[in-house]
């Protein structure tokens, strides 16, 4: 799965402060991992629960009752950075981004897709 984020550059306010999006939708062990390795290559990490979605409001139906209660939806974060220059794609393709052990970050790390790491052509 690419999480890679594949908006053009998406800014958003997290925490009252506008950030440049790493990632959404992720569960809290992503957002845990994506803080770490961003925090290590010298970002200030923001991060907040997603919004609920804004849902249509349906018409009352006499046939359907009304539902009160939604079951509970797992809590998925928003990671953004301050650096608002920041992007994602580009820092990993331009060889910005380094792991905690000092290698250079590639697409499979930052996707932490376990068996696939180093560069494709070393394989």
């Amino acid at each position: 799965m690419n999480r890679l984020n594949k908006e053009a550059h998406a800014i958003e306010e997290i925490n009252g402060v506008r950030c440049a999006i790493a990632e959404k939708d992720a569960s809290p062990e992503r957002a845990e991992f994506l803080k770490k390795v961003l925090e290590h290559n010298g970002y200030k990490v923001q991060s907040a629960p997603m919004p609920p979605p804004k849902a249509a409001v349906p018409k009352p139906d006499a046939e359907t009752p009304v539902q009160t209660s939604s079951p509970a939806a797992p809590e998925k974060l928003i990671i953004g950075v301050t650096d608002v220059l920041f992007h994602p794609m580009l820092a990993i393709y331009e060889r910005r981004l380094k792991t905690p052990e000092g290698d250079v970050m590639t697409t499979e790390y930052w996707n932490q897709e376990p068996g696939k790491e180093g560069w494709y052509w070393k394989r």
